[in-house]
């Protein structure tokens, strides 16, 4: 027998709504970093790899220790809010990536739980329709389609 209800727990609908709500707000929030990249864009800028960003990071720190060291031509204001932005862009996408995960899982036990059920309720749709029950014929013809059979070895054609 199938194990079913793997994640009985559901939202409140004051939970939903928070959640619903606090998402424009959000979206809101970050309207004015929101921009589209192209394909190409995303390569070409998208370049800063694990090793570069522990280059950006030592850069930053002799220019925080060692100033005198660090190259006049570069806007070093502009250069920190560009750090600490991305440093904070970071913590929100690992955040989001975490409730991401989090309603993934749960979606994925909801989604077992319903193809359980529903199995459960196509046998005994099987079942009724063999006992020449009102509508469950109909109903099982509509279900059956989900069950297409693959066909034995000795129904394939031979390639050649």
């Amino acid at each position: 027998m199938a194990i079913t209800n793997l994640d009985s727990t559901h939202l409140t609908v004051a939970q939903l709504t928070t959640a619903q709500n606090a998402l424009p707000e959000l979206e809101n929030a970050l309207a004015s970093i929101n921009v589209n990249l192209s394909v190409e864009d995303r390569q070409k800028y998208g370049s800063i790899n694990e090793q570069n960003k522990l280059f950006v990071n030592k850069v930053s720190d002799f220019n925080k220790n060692q100033s005198s060291l660090s190259a006049a031509e570069v806007d070093w204001a502009e250069f920190e809010k560009d750090f600490t932005s991305r440093q904070i862009y970071e913590d929100i996408i690992a955040r989001l990536e975490s409730i991401t995960t989090s309603l993934k899982n749960a979606k994925i036990l909801h989604d077992y739980d319903n193809y359980q059920a529903a199995l459960i309720d196509y046998g005994f749709t099987s079942y009724k329709a063999g006992t020449a029950s009102p509508g469950f014929e109909t109903k099982q013809n509509e279900l059956k389609q989900f069950f297409t059979k693959a066909p034995k070895i000795s129904e394939i054609p031979p390639t050649t």
